[in-house]
């Protein structure tokens, strides 16, 4: 029997689940049929996958304007009418760079983030609950909107250690 590795120390951990997460965002988005980027909601209100991606990122930009350190490079918003994927890729990539900035100095030192009193695992925990409702929302707007995911894709997104 192989010996078990321990798991990492407490902040590496929650660095790591929160790059795990961001992951999955890009992973679905990569994944998900071209008609479904664009594709209106059955019935006609609400977001699309493109405006929710968009969404994500601006929430992202929102915490990171609140609660950056001067100095932090802030991704632009995303509009959320007119962004594409590859620009939804692109801007995702570079708030999880910025966030991950803002919450590594807090989760080695003393756990606070600017204007999030409750510290930063629990903003961790918010950030990634947030996003994970987005992506089921994506993955379910797809599907009633005909352009589901491969089933290879909605496995993937929990095999976390392959993706």
């Amino acid at each position: 029997m192989a010996a078990r590795r321990p798991p990492p120390p407490l902040p590496d951990a929650l660095i790591e689940a929160y790059a795990t997460s961001n992951r999955m965002n890009r992973y679905l988005i990569e994944n998900l049929p071209e008609k479904a980027w664009r594709a209106d909601p059955p019935d006609g209100k609400g977001r699309t996958i493109a405006a929710i991606a968009a969404h994500i990122h601006n929430v992202r930009h929102m915490w990171l304007t609140a609660s950056a350190p001067a100095g932090l490079r802030i991704p632009p918003k995303l509009d959320r009418l007119k962004v594409t994927r590859r620009q939804a890729l692109d801007a995702l990539a570079k708030s999880e760079v910025a966030m991950t900035a803002l919450v590594e100095p807090a989760v080695r030192g003393d756990g606070r983030i600017r204007n999030f009193p409750r510290g930063v695992v629990a903003f961790l925990a918010y950030v990634m609950a947030h996003e994970a409702h987005h992506r089921g929302q994506m993955t379910m707007l797809a599907r009633q909107c005909g352009h589901g995911l491969a089933m290879k894709a909605m496995f993937g997104m929990w095999e976390w250690g392959k993706v």
